[in-house]
């Protein structure tokens, strides 16, 4: 015998307003008798720090307790019995309740430390001497298009220059000596299905560039005790020049965010869920090209970049 929990949407994408719709398929090999067949609903928001992140003691380990969302208990039928064969029984749960008009409803992520998830759980008690049936799957939070904005997002640009006097790394002497200087503008607030874009230009550099790359990142950030624990993530590169620049070109920004960003800029008392784009220029020295394999956040000494807060939000 076996129990699944089957959504009507195939994306499994609903919103807070509506009602989380499915049914429950049963296959039985001989009529069975329940207790009962209840549906729970429960989301929350879990924390966790993973050892070395910014040097949080081990002490700190496992003290971050799940931030609940929702945990509703529904029966969907009482007691009796379920027939020979395949059956189905459908339900329909409203997941903001009239007088929960306060509960906060995050978007659905799952991250490196901060995972936002909803499950919906069939249990199907049948006593002592029967093991008790139960199925779990997850289904997606997106925000209520009446907290989407009403407008097509127009890209909030922003001027940016990167000479050698931005850098905050330590520089090859080449560069510090002859110096650069890369200007333009870029898109730091963007649609989540939208695109990155802008323009950028090399005014001037005394060593050849070898590559221009559109660094796309994710931050995320838990409250622990007095301490705020951060981890980066690397999500895309998209590279807009390959070999060197001509002095004085213009270059176009074109980034198409990946379909793995589900979740936009989110900001809560104890955790956060931020971007930043970056403009990384790499040069054509001989001593960088022995950092090729190093860690994409760790600014190399033949390389330039900016670095810039980009939120992104959910549009209609």
């Amino acid at each position: 015998m076996s129990v699944e929990l089957k959504l009507s949407r195939s994306n499994r994408i609903y919103r807070p307003s509506e009602a989380l719709e499915g049914k429950i398929v049963f296959k039985t090999q001989s009529s069975i008798y329940h207790y009962g067949i209840r549906l729970t609903v429960k989301g929350s928001v879990n924390l966790q720090v993973r050892g070395g992140s910014a040097g949080v003691v081990e002490s700190f380990y496992g003290v971050i307790k799940p931030i609940p969302i929702v945990n509703r208990i529904t029966e969907i039928k009482s007691s009796g019995k379920i027939g020979l064969g395949t059956s189905e029984i459908p339900f329909s749960l409203k997941l903001r309740q009239q007088d929960e008009n306060l509960e906060r409803f995050y978007e659905t992520f799952h991250g490196a430390n901060i995972s936002i998830q909803y499950l919906v759980t069939v249990d199907i008690p049948r006593g002592y001497l029967h093991k008790s049936l139960s199925a779990t799957t997850e289904f997606i939070v997106e925000s209520d298009k009446a907290d989407l904005p009403q407008r097509p997002l127009s890209p909030e640009m922003v001027i940016f220059y990167i000479t050698q006097d931005t850098q905050r790394h330590s520089l090859l002497h080449e560069l510090k000596s002859g110096g650069f200087r890369v200007t333009g503008k870029i898109s730091t607030q963007c649609s989540l299905s939208g695109t990155i874009s802008g323009e950028l230009t090399v005014e001037a550099s005394a060593v050849p560039i070898q590559a221009i790359d559109i660094q796309l990142f994710r931050v995320e950030s838990i409250l622990l005790g007095e301490k705020i624990v951060t981890e980066t993530s690397l999500i895309q590169t998209t590279q807009i020049a390959d070999g060197d620049v001509c002095r004085g070109l213009t270059l176009p920004i074109y980034v198409i965010l990946p379909r793995l960003l589900t979740c936009p800029t989110t900001l809560a008392g104890p955790f956060s869920i931020e971007f930043k784009v970056a403009i990384v220029i790499s040069f054509q020295a001989e001593l960088s090209k022995l950092h090729k394999k190093s860690d994409p956040k760790t600014p190399r000494l033949g390389m330039a970049m900016e670095t810039l807060p980009l939120e992104l939000v959910r549009a209609k």
